[in-house]
């Protein structure tokens, strides 16, 4: 079974970071280590919000209402524009008050500062969003079959690289004042490429 984030593909190459170090005028290679955590942390967040009936219903309407798909058509391009309320949005639904800690985090383990981390955050999330808005709709999943392709996104993830989840649930659970005690862009890089893997 394929990954139902494969659409972000993208995300994993080169041309990625350097788009987002040109915006963002941050080292290339520091910019790369926080997509390897930021994108899984998001990922997590996403599966933690959509594993209640509540929340996949919420996590629904806002699928039907803002995300078809159709960001992924030119997902380079995207990473280069200006989506900052669409992304506020997300980032607040999904990490809600945690936000600054994962920020400070993934900082520390990517050598960016807090603030140049939060922006790849709000760049990336629009594109996570979009991927499962096309996902959803290609699956024309209800409540009940977004929980369950959100589980099962988790088991594929678990199965791929062990412990994978309960780093990144770590990181998000995290109070910011300490190291979490693991590598997450490792982590984070071998996630992605066992979920993306062409």
């Amino acid at each position: 079974m394929n990954s139902i984030f494969e659409g972000l593909a993208d995300l994993q190459s080169p041309e990625a970071a350097r788009t987002l170090s040109r915006e963002l005028g941050t080292d290339e290679a520091a910019t790369q280590n926080a997509l390897a955590a930021a994108l899984p942390a998001l990922l997590g967040a996403l599966s933690r919000s959509g594993s209640s009936a509540d929340g996949a219903q919420s996590l629904l309407a806002a699928l039907d209402r803002d995300h078809d798909g159709s960001i992924l058509d030119d997902l380079l391009g995207a990473l280069g524009g200006e989506q900052l309320g669409s992304a506020e949005g997300i980032l607040g639904h999904l990490l809600g008050a945690r936000r600054g800690a994962v920020e400070s985090q993934i900082g520390r383990q990517s050598g960016l500062d807090a603030d140049s981390v939060g922006k790849i955050l709000a760049a990336v999330a629009p594109l996570v969003m979009g991927a499962l808005g096309r996902a959803r709709r290609q699956g024309n999943w209800d409540a009940d079959g977004l929980v369950r392709e959100l589980g099962a996104e988790r088991s594929r993830a678990e199965e791929a690289v062990p412990g994978s989840f309960g780093l990144f649930e770590k990181l998000l659970d995290a109070d910011g004042d300490g190291e979490i005690g693991d590598d997450v862009t490792r982590v984070g890089t071998r996630l992605i490429e066992s979920l993306f893997r062409r």
